[in-house]
């Protein structure tokens, strides 16, 4: 019983994701971005979404969190995160030369219920 209750809060969770990358990829393209990729694998890893807008490529990373006993969607990128997905990030760009002269930016984007919150991966 135990493990099928894991199992549909894995599904629901997986769901719920799947539908904050799909908003904030609406999000950025009303901002005037073109996404270039989605769940993307590079460099062992997986980037959400990979968006441009004229000289300036963004690499997000999405965090989703139903309801404030899930914790902050900011504390679930901490160093390790952060630096895989920059590795991933560059593992993807060298894989795709002709962007590289791009400016390069890692984000995070926080859903929280109806709010899209946006940071840069210092």
């Amino acid at each position: 019983m135990r493990s099928w209750s894991r199992k549909k809060q894995k599904q629901s969770s997986s769901r719920s994701g799947a539908e904050a990358e799909r908003r904030v990829r609406r999000f950025y393209r009303l901002r005037g971005y073109r996404i270039l990729g989605a769940n993307v694998r590079a460099g062992g890893n997986e980037l959400d979404i990979i968006l441009r807008r004229g000289r300036r490529l963004v690499v997000c990373e999405v965090k989703a969190r139903s309801g404030p006993g899930y914790g902050d969607p900011w504390e679930a990128v901490g160093a390790e995160k952060a630096r895989r997905l920059r590795r991933a990030a560059e593992s993807w760009l060298a894989r795709n030369p002709e962007l590289q002269e791009l400016e390069v930016a890692c984000e995070v984007v926080a859903v929280r219920g109806r709010r899209i919150e946006r940071a840069l991966l210092g």
